[in-house]
């Protein structure tokens, strides 16, 4: 079931920046995106808390979010007719939703949240500002999430997890 995330005011970005910084794994967010561009882009993005077993993403919706995990594990999983299928466990440092921040197309799985999470997102609205005001902060942000989506299409298994 779907519930809202519980929003806050606090814009410190240096936590989200430390999990990213510590996150070597295949779902880290390229170094191209230095802090100074994380601190620019903190004033574009919402921190929030996501309760355990909260759902982040639901497959099949319209919604073009993009989100960053600053703190705790999220599942990935797809669910057809038969049964749901966990496609990938995600932690601090990575980032969700790029798929259809990128595609305009419904979202490919569910994302749920296996531990409490503290989070940081950013809508196409709040982007498309970004882009206007701080284009190389945008680039940079872009050109990282286009590696993390050839990453995830290089693994078979994993591709429908571009959510």
């Amino acid at each position: 079931m779907y519930t809202n995330p519980q929003f806050s005011n606090k814009t410190d970005i240096q936590g989200l920046i430390q999990a990213f910084v510590l996150n070597h794994g295949e779902n880290a967010l390229s170094s191209k995106v230095t802090a100074a561009q994380w601190e620019a882009l903190a004033h574009y993005m919402q921190p929030f808390t996501l309760a355990q077993s909260q759902v982040l993403i639901k497959q099949g919706a319209h919604d073009r979010t993009l989100y960053f995990v600053e703190s705790g594990s999220l599942s990935v999983h797809f669910e057809d007719e038969k049964e749901r299928i966990r496609l990938a466990l995600v932690g601090s440092g990575s980032v969700l939703g790029e798929g259809g921040f990128f595609s305009h197309l419904p979202r490919n799985a569910t994302v749920q949240a296996a531990t409490e999470c503290k989070m940081w997102s950013i809508t196409p609205n709040r982007f498309a500002e970004l882009s206007q005001r701080l284009p190389a902060a945008a680039l940079a942000l872009t050109m990282a999430l286009g590696a993390i989506v050839c990453k995830r299409m290089q693994d078979r298994r994993r591709r429908i997890a571009v959510t």
